[in-house]
């Protein structure tokens, strides 16, 4: 890991109707729109739907390095997050973040240390960290054969 501090940068883009595209240095650009609940077309990742989605995908990528230091194997992790955004004293904000983690884990596993590990990477998500709002977290384990 680089030393801190870390510095991203992202840009936008739209004209006065229709996809605002989103680009950063090195990757693709996405074309994005307001969500169906702000009269967007609902068909095309929105600001709310890519914060959550950041969530999610730094829970799972944090799991993986707290798993990787635990030396705990896991097969496959899914991660759903839900955020409410309301309007309270005349500030629209999300209130509430659900993050909704299902392991998949070799039969025999521990699934103490399994939902021990999801909770740890829960509180060490670095975007969760820096947002508002309270945070949930609901864990089930399943066990398969490899």
């Amino acid at each position: 890991m680089k030393p801190y501090p870390h510095v991203y940068s992202a840009s936008a883009m739209g004209p006065v109707k229709g996809a605002v595209t989103v680009s950063s240095a090195g990757l693709p650009a996405m074309a994005t729109a307001p969500p169906a609940e702000f009269d967007g077309p609902g068909d095309a990742w929105s600001p709310e739907t890519l914060l959550v989605a950041s969530i999610a995908d730094c829970f799972v990528l944090t799991f993986r390095g707290v798993s990787r230091a635990a030396t705990f194997d896991w097969q496959e992790l899914k991660c759903v997050v839900e955020g409410t955004l309301e309007r309270l004293n005349g500030v629209t904000r999300f209130s509430r973040y659900t993050t909704r983690a299902t392991l998949t884990v070799d039969a025999g596993a521990d699934h103490d240390k399994a939902r021990e590990l999801l909770e740890r990477a829960e509180k060490v998500c670095l975007v969760a960290n820096s947002l508002q709002g309270e945070r949930f977290l609901e864990t089930t384990v399943v066990s398969k054969a490899k």
